[in-house]
């Protein structure tokens, strides 16, 4: 694998808006950094203005100490030996004040990274919090969002830590060309000329680099993944059973080899082009040096004066090359900006209601000729779910049943609006869902999906987080727990609801899959406002005698609430009031147990086959 090769440019303006044009987001990350800290923004203009100041200072007395000297060798009078020492104690102070002001900037800029680094996160992850699921599950816009994350909290820093470097150097190479222009003009143009190759030369590699970051994000994404598959409890049973660790491992090797391959060609053209713009510098220094020391012999200049612009041309050089090179960084910068602001301004469309009831409560929910495609599927392509048009009324309870992939959890998805219907519409107390308000509809619902979380948190803030705002209620967790039959088990541990779960942190303690799953069934109770609960595969961890039990329990005890259940188990949905039988995203069969089993159809023919097993 190779990054695409850049398209030809077709006339150089074109070339140089775009470059310039990059520098949009230098505003941004300034408003950023200002927004962060402003006394802390405003400390390190002040030093940057005062570090840009003092080397010239420094340059000036450096020459008044060497002509200060000539002149007491050749009067040899005490005054004028005073004078050495008293433009030394000047310089002294100078080194000290500069010193302390690039100590300044660094504890300065360090505090500033740290509050910088947060709030860049912690806006990233507020953006996350908004996308949609289908959002989550394009893996285009997961690039985008790994992009994003990918040093974003320390670009936008940098940028404004170059713009300040930027202008350090610009104030004291007008001291110096100042100063320099004092000897010749023509050494101040031959300065400037020597540093462009190294600006165009940095400029144009630290766009490839970019480039070649954006073309590495999807298999450094596998590379992150296989490295979690390899480090995960979670996975690590598997791996040693199947003896997979060694796959992935070559994978693992493999990817990073492609990847150091292309990192290492480019540091290697870059490594070169620097060796020789560094020869071209040294060219330029000792040209101007034979220059100067020409011109000292001669008498055309003092001592001092030889020593004072030999170190102007010395650091007027490198305060050049570093302003050239801190344009090319905040190119470079603007340009991995460009990915955090590209997430930050992507348009999410959202159509929250205004609703938090509906006109007819007590009609429950319908689904009207639903249908859904998956963004980005083609037109030829079957529905997750088509035409569909079930009622659920209060006190009801609905069993989902059929093959995986027929469309039961994204029937879920779409009642608990992670979804939204390409055709067809939801209603609840005949209201569409997409007049209700989220947080409004969303307290109405609790849910447990087959793939819950396992929170590494304690036992009350496991079942809690069901219910954010009564999260560390006690006593609905509790109650909850005997909703959920979890109690029993929790009254065991020695720590009752404070034990830690999981074992990523210390004295965690790990549950047995059923164990977990009665923990999600508490967290879907916790909401005691919620008149819909849905259970998609509640008890695929639990044997069947602790099952059943579950089932009696949870029939007894949702008999006001609405309740659709997602079940492989043919034994479980027959306490349901209805059964909708899936198959390819249509419902092929619907009706009691009894009724289904009349009809002798896919239903009655899947619990006879189930049934035999039990015999």
């Amino acid at each position: 694998m190779s990054p695409p090769a850049p398209s030809s440019e077709k006339d150089s303006s074109s070339a140089t808006g775009r470059f310039f044009g990059v520098f949009r987001y230098s505003k941004e990350a300034i408003k950023l950094v200002w927004t962060t800290d402003k006394r802390l923004t405003i400390l390190i203009t002040a030093l940057t203005i005062f570090a840009g100041v003092i080397p010239g200072a420094i340059a000036y007395v450096g020459k008044l100490i060497v002509d200060a000297v000539v002149l007491a060798v050749e009067s040899n009078q005490q005054a004028d030996r005073w004078k050495v020492v008293n433009w030394i104690g000047v310089e002294a102070v100078l080194v000290i004040l500069m010193t302390a002001a690039q100590r300044g900037l660094m504890i300065a800029n360090s505090l500033l990274r740290a509050l910088l680094g947060q709030r860049v996160n912690v806006m990233v992850l507020e953006k996350a919090q908004t996308l949609q699921l289908t959002h989550f599950e394009d893996s285009e816009f997961y690039d985008k969002l790994t992009r994003a994350r990918r040093e974003a909290s320390s670009r936008p820093l940098s940028l404004v830590t170059k713009t300040f470097g930027l202008v350090q150097n610009g104030i004291t190479l007008l001291t110096y060309g100042w100063l320099l222009i004092q000897f010749s003009w023509l050494a101040v143009v031959g300065l400037l000329i020597a540093a462009l190759p190294s600006f165009f030369v940095e400029t144009y590699f630290s766009g490839a680099a970019f480039r070649l970051f954006r073309w590495q994000v999807p298999e450094t994404r596998k590379r992150n993944y296989l490295e979690w598959l390899l480090a995960r409890e979670d996975y690590i049973k598997e791996l040693k059973l199947f003896g997979t660790g060694d796959l992935f491992l070559a994978r693992y090797r493999e990817i990073f080899e492609t990847l150091y391959a292309e990192d290492r060609a480019l540091t290697l053209k870059r490594g070169l082009w620097g060796f020789l713009l560094g020869v071209l510098s040294s060219v330029a220094f000792y040209g101007a040096y034979g220059w100067i020391g020409w011109s000292a012999a001669m008498g055309w200049i003092t001592l001092g004066g030889m020593t004072m612009y030999l170190l102007i041309f010395k650091q007027g050089q490198s305060a050049i090359a570093a302003m050239l090179t801190s344009i090319g960084k905040m190119y470079e910068d603007n340009l991995y900006l460009s990915n955090l602001y590209e997430f930050l301004d992507e348009k999410i469309e959202v159509a929250d209601g205004t609703a938090v009831a509906g006109p007819t409560p007590g009609d429950g929910v319908r689904f009207e000729e639903v249908s859904f495609r998956y963004p980005g599927s083609s037109a030829d392509a079957a529905p997750a779910v088509d035409r569909i048009s079930l009622h659920l009324q209060p006190g009801q309870k609905l069993a989902l049943v059929g093959e995986n992939g027929s469309g039961k959890t994204t029937l879920i998805k779409l009642l608990t609006r992670l979804y939204v219907p390409t055709e067809g519409r939801i209603l609840l107390d005949g209201l569409d869902l997409n007049e209700w308000q989220l947080n409004a509809l969303r307290d109405r619902i609790g849910v447990i999906f087959q793939d819950f979380v396992r929170y590494q948190l304690n036992v009350g803030e496991n079942i809690g987080v069901g219910d954010v705002a009564n999260v560390d209620a006690r006593d609905q967790q509790q109650a909850a727990a005997e909703k959920g039959m979890a109690a029993p088990f929790i009254s065991e541990m020695e720590n009752g609801y404070d034990t830690q779960l999981g074992r990523w942190f210390q004295d965690g303690r790990e549950l047995s899959g059923g164990q977990w799953q009665k923990i999600a069934l508490s967290r879907a109770f916790m909401r005691k406002q919620a008149d819909i609960l849905v259970l998609d595969e509640p008890t695929s961890a639990m044997d069947a005698e602790a099952e059943a039990r579950i089932f009696d329990h949870f029939r007894e005890a949702t008999q006001k609430q609405m309740a659709i259940l997602i079940s492989h188990r043919f034994s479980t949905v027959r306490m349901a009031d209805q059964i909708a039988v899936l198959s390819k995203g249509k419902v092929v069969e619907r009706g009691s147990h009894e009724e289904l089993m009349q009809q002798n159809g896919q239903y009655a023919h899947l619990f006879e086959i189930q049934a035999k097993g039990y015999q």
